[in-house]
């Protein structure tokens, strides 16, 4: 455990489903951690490995690829090949060197505002556990950056 450690953790969510849940989520005023920052994605299928890369490359210690349940894609099986793009994303972020518990692709639908928050909290208990990123150090030279300002 890493006392006073708050993770940077970006989540790219999709529109029609987990975006909708973090709206919810902080509509409805449920808890899950400050340090979590969102890009909204119309499906997640739509977000390149590279994008998963860059963000441990600026400084995130966790990234969530978070899009529609299985069979609830509002493009037929976009969270069908995010999901088999995820096992080539998790290859190459091992020969790197980031643990796999740094990047997760989950499901949520836009009605599950506790469920968001539950997978965020999650992630940040499991970050917090392991420690920050060691790209982390690497992410000052990179403070006018969008990217970085989004964490």
């Amino acid at each position: 455990m890493y006392p006073g450690l708050e993770p940077k953790i970006l989540a790219f969510t999709c529109n029609w489903c987990s975006y909708a849940a973090a709206d919810l989520a902080g509509t409805a005023r449920v808890q899950y951690p400050a340090s979590l920052r969102i890009i909204r994605v119309m499906c997640s299928v739509m977000v390149h490995p590279n994008l998963v890369i860059e963000a441990f490359e600026r400084g995130a210690d966790g990234v969530l690829l978070m899009g529609c349940h299985p069979g609830e894609c509002y493009y037929q099986d976009g969270n069908q090949k995010a999901k088999a793009r995820s096992v080539a994303i998790e290859e190459v972020l091992s020969l790197m060197g980031i643990e796999p518990e740094r990047f997760r692709l989950v499901g949520c639908s836009s009605a599950e505002a506790e469920g968001f928050a539950c997978l965020v909290r999650e992630t940040d208990e499991a970050l917090r556990a392991i420690g920050p990123s060691k790209h982390r150090k690497d992410a000052s030279k990179y403070l006018k950056s969008e990217l970085i300002q989004c964490l």
